[in-house]
């Protein structure tokens, strides 16, 4: 599913960067579809809203559906992308409103120039980001000099880094095959690669190969890869009413989730193109996050639970590795007052 198109030097970040924080899921190189067509019903007044594959992006599927963007009383046109960076790039491009990305690729985003605010914390990741290994491949070690493909510049190239940072060993160690999610999914299977790093619901393709195993996953490095609802800064200052509409839909989606389960799970398992039954083996690896949840997040604070410590250090991480000259100004990456504003409405 997610995870996660910008200058190839950012990208390259955006693989290592999230060794330290949060980035999510994607997939590129393929033609973007749109659920709305641009001049849909919702109108030319409608918030242009990207999502793509990540189990904590598809209650946006969910609030169309069950028709909550019109309960709220804002028009959106929620657009599909098949690749999530192209969802990144078109929001960079000024052609939607507003994405669902991660903070990593966010913060890389501000160093390419772009001018964006993070309002809403969707989810963590908590195992839905897998490295997945052949048969006889038993530890982390043992994929020195081994094949491994994964799409560069996205969350789960991160998490193969930080997976091979934590046993000692470097990219150096492997040899790196960066392929589409989906392709390389298809690479493990059909028994090109030895192991990938792919977000779900790629994750059911690839245990597919006989004999096939997790490796580790985003679970074993809590609170790395954090999602979000993430605005261009001049339309939040241009539609706060629009931007408010839109998280207070957000939260009715989680709770309409919450009263009927099963139906917001066959919507979400269609969108994601899996059954039901594969979808539900999702549930444990994402983490929704409640309104708590999000105050608490947008609190400075020093560790990674704090988004402003987490962004903090991507930054310095950027400035490390060569591709920013300076540590980003985030102290303006985050806007937490229309979380506080639904807090207040709906928690009296």
């Amino acid at each position: 599913m997610k995870h996660r198109s910008l200058i190839s030097s950012i990208l390259l970040f955006v693989i290592t960067l999230s060794l330290t924080v949060a980035c999510t899921n994607p997939a590129v190189y393929i033609k973007t579809t749109s659920e709305d067509e641009i001049a849909s019903s919702a109108g030319v007044d409608a918030v242009r809203l990207g999502f793509s594959a990540w189990p904590g992006w598809f209650p946006w599927q969910v609030a169309k559906e069950k028709g909550i963007f019109k309960d709220q009383r804002v028009p959106v046109d929620l657009k599909w992308f098949d690749g999530y960076l192209e969802s990144i790039s078109t929001l960079t491009a000024g052609q939607i409103d507003a994405n669902s990305q991660t903070l990593g690729d966010t913060v890389s985003s501000v160093v390419g120039g772009a001018d964006q605010v993070v309002v809403l914390v969707n989810d963590n990741s908590t195992g839905n980001d897998k490295v997945i290994v052949r048969e006889g491949i038993n530890s982390v070690q043992d994929l020195k000099g081994k094949k491994v493909a994964a799409e560069e510049g996205t969350v789960d190239h991160f998490l193969l880094l930080l997976g091979l940072k934590q046993a000692g060993m470097s990219p150096k160690d492997i040899q790196f095959v960066p392929l589409e999610t989906g392709k390389a999914a298809s690479a493990f299977v059909g028994g090109q690669v030895d192991a990938v790093a792919v977000f779900a619901p790629f994750t059911t393709q690839a245990l597919k190969r006989p004999g096939s195993k997790e490796l580790f996953s985003s679970k074993d490095f809590p609170g790395s890869i954090s999602d979000h609802l993430v605005f261009n800064r001049k339309y939040i200052e241009e539609n706060p009413e629009k931007v408010q509409a839109l998280v207070d839909s957000w939260f009715a989606t989680l709770e309409t989730i919450q009263k009927n389960p099963e139906r917001a799970t066959e919507i979400m398992a269609r969108r994601a193109g899996v059954s039901v039954a594969e979808y539900q083996q999702y549930a444990d690896g994402t983490k929704l996050f409640t309104i708590d949840e999000n105050l608490k997040a947008f609190v400075p604070g020093n560790d990674m639970t704090s988004l402003h410590y987490a962004a903090e250090k991507l930054g310095e991480f950027l400035v490390e590795v060569g591709l920013a000259q300076n540590e980003p100004d985030t102290s303006k990456l985050f806007d937490d007052r229309f979380v506080k504003a639904y807090a207040e409405k709906y928690k009296s």
